[in-house]
């Protein structure tokens, strides 16, 4: 059980106005989307893990541009805090990267998968007690509002389409669709910043 609990089903307007609450729901949806993947063969189990890696590329993605930043400013200690989540994104991203090679009826794809469920859940683990908490506790309800917004937009904007920057195909097959859709979610949330 985590420290801090997800609204109750159908406080969706806790949701819309806490960034706490709208990515706790994303763990949750995330934990899902592992079963899913699991439980499922075939093209089921291919679009459940498209699935996946969108709301993985869309959550962590946001986190760096919505929670990190806030981190680092508001935690003691919030640069060492800062630096050991993102130390765990990187060994998830390039464990996903890799899944993203295979194709899920590959043998190698479900002990990956498995590897890539582990490092999530620890890492959401601990944004959960470092980061969340402290936000919860030190942060004003216009503040969690802002920072749910900007996550909504990039949840709601990302898309799966290749970055309009990359101009060849063989150019946007070396990002990579991981890549490109981590890329894309940034733009997305730093345009509901008002940052370019």
């Amino acid at each position: 059980m985590s420290e801090l609990q997800t609204p109750q089903a159908g406080d969706d307007h806790g949701q819309d106005t806490d960034v706490v609450a709208l990515l706790m729901r994303q763990h949750g949806d995330i934990r899902n989307l592992f079963d899913e993947v699991e439980a499922t063969t075939g093209e089921e189990r291919r679009d459940a893990f498209r699935r996946l890696v969108r709301l993985l590329a869309v959550h962590e993605t946001a986190e760096e541009e919505v929670v990190h930043p806030f981190a680092r400013r508001s935690i003691p200690g919030g640069e060492r805090v800062v630096e050991d989540r993102l130390a765990e994104e990187k060994a998830a991203k390039e464990t996903l990267v890799a899944l993203d090679d295979l194709d899920t009826d590959d043998p190698k794809f479900m002990p990956r998968l498995v590897q890539l469920r582990t490092d999530v859940q620890e890492h959401a683990r601990a944004e959960e007690r470092y980061e969340f908490a402290h936000i919860r506790r030190s942060t004003d309800a216009t503040q969690l509002a802002a920072m749910a917004k900007a996550v909504k937009a990039a949840e709601a904007m990302a898309p799966t389409r290749p970055h309009p920057a990359v101009q060849s195909g063989a150019a946007n097959m070396a990002l990579g669709p991981v890549a490109a859709l981590m890329d894309r979610t940034k733009d997305a949330v730093r345009g509901a910043m008002g940052k370019h």
